[in-house]
């Protein structure tokens, strides 16, 4: 059972040099003094003790690239900031129809949830059309709304992260690993946050009357065998595969951010390999 992280570990990220932006095609990466890293499929990474925010591994986390659907956890604290109500019946319109990646959505036009359904689906199944019409009937509408994620982002020390839509589907939703790290530490403030993003599964009624059942996006939620408190997915061509979690490994909490990675499992493998990497040097991270 591993243990947390030991003061002299503290001393030793402390002492780690800053991790410039790599020039392109250049992999920088650094964890624990002594300790070979593992071999991460991601572009960008970083994992950090969810204690006291220090670096653990990191790997181009000044690198600036399109963040998908990892956009989300923004959209919901901008929601749950604003004060409007989550009970209220929202439905959806042919301004919800994605016109920038013609993706498909399972959300018929014509359905209608409440304001809190509409949350839960874009942050447990990552549904695009229930974020552009969360940002739609936000008062102002969604250029208003947008203009309020991007506030809050300034607001939380993201000076390298900028937003153009609610959902992630634009490519110009770009950030960093140390920007979305900010991101996932203020979204864990949120328990309705923690509670959606790492909900399983949830059935709702479409405008045809159909059953719908939704399941998460992040195939380490539906194993249940990792502890997380708090999750996001992306995807979008551009962006590749990306995952940020806040989890614990062990006793220790942890913040792992995962972006660009390449083919449909790779986020997952490199989550996996960071966990066997650290459970396998406990002495290094971990008080003996």
């Amino acid at each position: 059972m591993l243990k947390r992280i030991a003061s002299g570990l503290v001393a030793i990220v402390l002492a780690m040099p800053a991790v410039a932006a790599a020039p392109a095609g250049i992999e920088v990466a650094t964890s624990m003094a002594g300790e070979a890293v593992p071999h991460l499929n991601s572009s960008s990474v970083l994992v950090l003790n969810g204690l006291t925010g220090e670096p653990v591994y990191q790997k181009n986390p000044t690198k600036r690239v399109p963040i998908a659907s990892i956009t989300k956890l923004m959209t919901a604290m901008v929601i749950l900031d604003s004060g409007v109500s989550l009970e209220e019946p929202v439905t959806i319109t042919d301004a919800e129809i994605d016109r920038l990646k013609n993706t498909s959505s399972r959300l018929a036009i014509g359905t209608t949830l409440s304001r809190r359904e509409l949350l839960l689906l874009a942050l447990m199944s990552s549904e695009n059309r229930a974020a552009a019409a969360l940002a739609r009937s936000y008062p102002g509408g969604t250029q208003a709304f947008v203009a309020r994620m991007n506030r809050k982002a300034r607001s939380l020390g993201m000076s390298d992260t900028i937003y153009y839509d609610p959902t992630g589907l634009d490519v110009r939703n770009t950030s960093t690993a140390n920007d979305l790290a900010r991101m996932v530490r203020a979204a864990y403030g949120y328990p309705l946050i923690r509670a959606f993003s790492t909900t399983h599964e949830h059935s709702i009624t479409a405008a045809n009357n159909r059953v719908l059942q939704y399941k998460n996006s992040n195939a380490l939620v539906r194993s249940g065998e990792w502890e997380i408190n708090l999750q996001k997915t992306g995807y979008i061509q551009e962006a590749g595969r990306c995952l940020v979690m806040h989890a614990t490994v062990g006793t220790q909490p942890l913040i792992i951010v995962l972006l660009a990675a390449g083919g449909p499992s790779a986020r997952v493998n490199d989550a996996k390999a960071i966990r066997t990497w650290l459970e396998g040097h406990p002495s290094s991270w971990l008080a003996g």
